[in-house]
């Protein structure tokens, strides 16, 4: 592993994450690039900062009934309720109230609700918020739970994108790998790294990294 470097947003750089030049892998593809988003995720002072950000594309059209958290951004989730409830006649949810919600994981990478957060799910409008989109499988993933739960999909915001994943649907995002030279994402099978001998350098979840 590299040394790592910070990447900030241009239009605050208080949110920013670490990136670690290397080898990964997780349970869908190999990457040249470890993403440390802790901070966005765990730091209170930031992640209602994140939570401005990500707020500003639907403070004034979009109806939210309930946030959808996956790979740990509950923090945000709740302070992206906040903004979007905020007073002001221009603040279409001014006034109402947002459930924020995280599905449990089944041991085949499904996505369930508890019986009692149902209520919270079927024929609401769900704002879907996750850490990274690279190969598309975690947001499929969710997208299906909803659909079974008849959730109906309001928005979905991101704090990191791979641009190599298909835009088949409009998702907001503070970061993209365009911001990050050189990387790249890809299946295991395709890895350049791979094929040249050069060994893992560690394993890569929502929670962190183990190093192998």
């Amino acid at each position: 592993m590299k040394k790592s470097f910070s990447v900030s947003l241009e239009t605050n750089p208080i949110i920013s994450m670490e990136v670690t030049p290397g080898h990964f892998t997780n349970n869908d593809v190999h990457t040249n690039y470890y993403l440390n988003l802790s901070t966005l995720k765990a730091n209170a002072l930031v992640a209602r900062d994140v939570a401005r950000e990500l707020a500003a594309p639907y403070l004034s059209s979009t109806l939210v009934d309930t946030i959808v958290c996956i790979e740990n951004t509950k923090v945000i989730g709740a302070y992206l309720a906040e903004e979007l409830l905020q007073d002001g006649t221009s603040v279409i949810n001014s006034g109402g109230e947002i459930h924020v919600v995280t599905p449990m994981n089944t041991t085949d990478r499904k996505l369930i609700f508890h019986d009692n957060e149902i209520e919270w799910i079927a024929n609401r409008n769900i704002l879907l918020l996750t850490a990274t989109i690279k190969s598309g499988r975690t947001l499929h993933h969710a997208l299906e739970c909803l659909s079974y739960y008849d959730g109906i999909v309001a928005g979905i915001s991101a704090l990191f994108k791979a641009e190599s994943h298909p835009q088949d649907c409009e998702i907001h995002t503070l970061f993209t790998s365009d911001d990050i030279p050189g990387y790249h994402a890809c299946n295991p099978g395709q890895c350049e790294m791979c094929k040249a001998g050069q060994k893992l350098d560690a394993f890569i979840s929502s929670e962190g990294y183990t190093k192998l």
